[in-house]
């Protein structure tokens, strides 16, 4: 397929006169670093776009061909590191592989950030001086925000210099969010809501989309943001924020949300439009770890900071009820007014906070939509593809191709061989029917790693990259928190359920294939597969389709042939602390560090011995 020849004034900047395609930022060329102006790309020559995540956290990169997407990696499922800040040298090499494409070919580059954002929020840090409870880190915001520019401009200039015959745009962030969201849903016209800690200065932005046009309508600057309370609550209860958010979501069902229901809604006020943050209680934002994110007096109000080696209380419980309840409010909030200022019927989710699966549930039951849709990677591993979507859609009447319903964007190892012995005390052996033996071992009660075909993008485990389990047996979740994955006792695991047995044990009308909604139950699942079903009536479940994945299909469809119930528990390929394993020596160090009874990797079956 022909590539398309950037039109005059679309792909520097610029917004095409007479559209409502959103400029991604502009072409950057830092001074030093060589390279073609517009046109020099031959017609002849495909449009090669390579997405960027890099420098800042969930490393990724993504390749769009001719506006068609060809892969979305995370880099820490290449180079073990989870939440990864380095470039993606690993993600890049394996896509342009992959696709066959020299790295001097490439034409375009994005990257997820528009360093000159920062800048503003430097200034605008001065504003803060006029306000006492904020004056004493107005000048230290300032700094923070500067410092930050400076740092994703010298990003910039190193990824410039790297491919020195692209163009190179720096996308805005909520921009890049919101073109994958979009995309991946595969709607027609959708109301766009991006929420999460920072992009340059945005923390949430409503958008309309159609086709390959996306308006922003209404955006919320830090430091009214709602992913930065969140992480600040999980940093106060001992878990690691930017990492551990679902560990408090999942904490706050087993607390009582009235006993500190005035403080969150004091900390987060609702406005007509949005919210705020009460800078008593949540100081102003200074992007350093050396500042404080909780005030002395909401510790007064709540708890003391805890100790990740202390010990959990009904207390900690209690403030993590409190603020999962408020975050589900605003997020409800939010979606309603998006549904106001944008009149569609259906929504796209992205951001950080977007993988909050409680609060998505009450949008998708209550905020009016017809549909609710989260992409795979609504973090920002995402904005890679999205960055590449948004430099695409400012030069190209069509939208891209080749997002919609896909999450299996990653490496696959057709042909793997073993060895028979592959590690010490393994064995492996070639199986002739994987599913049977997979659905065989299940039944009778094993816990079995999978890591089969092409590696899932975004942070949930989709059947390709999965640890699987009988949802029927009494002590399963005990065994998988304490023996395989090393977690915290009260942490729920979800359900993978073929989509048209779904209605039978969840109440959720719509599908969720990138397990991203927690949807209530029925009474059937709470009487058949209780081990799904978390403290407060729900679960993050995965309706699977024979067209987007038919292996786990095959499997749920074997599993119900042996004991009635079309239904497995489902989580990452992981242990605590690690990303999903992304390379086969990857999984089988999982084997070897945890209670897996085995493993499947492609078709061959691994055990101890």
């Amino acid at each position: 397929m022909e590539g398309r020849r950037p039109r005059p004034g679309v792909g520097s900047g610029t917004r095409r006169v007479g559209s409502a395609v959103e400029s991604p930022g502009a072409v950057v060329r830092p001074a030093g670093v060589g390279g073609p102006g517009h046109g020099a790309v031959a017609v002849s020559a495909p449009a090669v776009v390579l997405g960027l995540c890099s420098g800042t956290h969930d490393s990724a990169a993504a390749l769009l061909v001719d506006g068609e997407l060809v892969g979305l990696v995370e880099e820490e499922r290449l180079n073990g590191i989870k939440h990864t800040s380095a470039y993606p040298a690993k993600a890049i090499t394996w896509l342009l592989s992959h696709a066959g494409i020299p790295a001097a070919h490439v034409t375009d580059v994005a990257y997820n950030f528009s360093p000159p954002g920062y800048l503003a929020g430097a200034l605008g840090a001065v504003r803060h001086l006029a306000v006492p409870s904020s004056a004493g880190r107005a000048l230290a915001r300032a700094r923070s925000f500067t410092n930050v520019y400076r740092r994703a401009r010298d990003r910039v200039t190193d990824v410039a210099r790297r491919f020195p015959q692209a163009r190179m745009h720096a996308v805005r962030h909520h921009l890049a969010h919101g073109r994958y969201a979009f995309a991946a849903s595969g709607y027609p016209q959708a109301a766009v809501l991006i929420v999460d800690s920072l992009g340059e200065t945005a923390t949430t932005t409503i958008a309309s989309a159609r086709g390959n046009s996306y308006r922003t309508l209404h955006t919320i600057r830090d430091p009214a943001s709602l992913g930065y309370a969140y992480g600040a609550i999980t940093e106060h209860l001992g878990w690691r924020r930017g990492d551990e958010e679902g560990t408090v979501m999942a904490l706050a069902a087993l607390g009582d949300p009235a006993r500190f229901r005035e403080v969150a809604a004091a900390a987060i006020p609702l406005t007509h439009n949005g919210f705020q943050l009460d800078p008593r209680l949540l100081p102003l934002r200074v992007l350093s770890s050396c500042y404080p994110r909780v005030s002395t007096r909401l510790a007064s109000l709540t708890c003391p900071a805890r100790q990740p080696s202390e010990g959990i209380e009904q207390v900690h419980a209690d403030v993590a009820a409190a603020f999962q309840e408020r975050t589900e409010q605003v997020m409800l909030h939010l979606a309603r007014h998006a549904a106001h200022r944008t009149g569609q019927r259906r929504l796209c989710l992205g951001g950080g906070v977007a993988m909050n699966c409680v609060s998505v549930g009450r949008i998708a039951e209550r905020a009016g939509f017809d549909e609710v849709f989260v992409p795979p990677a609504p973090g920002d591993s995402g904005t890679a593809a999205g960055a590449a979507l948004a430099v695409h859609a400012a030069r190209a009447g069509d939208p891209a191709t080749g997002v919609a319903g896909r999450c299996y964007l990653g490496p696959a190892f057709p042909g793997l061989t073993l060895a028979e012995t592959p590690r010490p005390n393994m064995v492996a052996r070639r199986l002739l029917a994987p599913t049977e033996v997979v659905a065989d071992r299940l039944a009778e009660g094993q816990i079995v790693g999978v890591f089969h075909g092409a590696l899932e993008a975004g942070p949930r485990a989709l059947g390709n990259r999965s640890i699987l389990a009988s949802p029927l047996l009494p002590d399963v979740v005990r065994r998988l928190n304490e023996t395989v994955k090393f977690r915290e006792p009260f942490r729920p695991f979800a359900p993978a359920v073929l989509a048209e047995h779904a209605p039978k044990y969840f109440t959720l009308r719509q599908a969720s294939p990138y397990m991203s909604v927690a949807s209530p139950v029925t009474a059937a699942a709470r009487k058949i597969i209780p081990s799904v079903v978390h403290v407060n009536g729900t679960a993050r479940v995965q309706t699977v389709t024979w067209e987007a994945n038919p292996f786990l299909a095959g499997l749920l469809e074997a599993f119900a042939a042996r004991t009635g119930v079309p239904v497995l528990i489902n989580t990452s390929l992981n242990i605590k602390g690690k990303p999903i394993c992304g390379t086969p020596d990857m999984a089988l160090d999982c084997l070897a560090e945890s209670g897996l009874d085995a493993l499947l990797l492609d078709d061959w079956w691994v055990t101890r011995t």
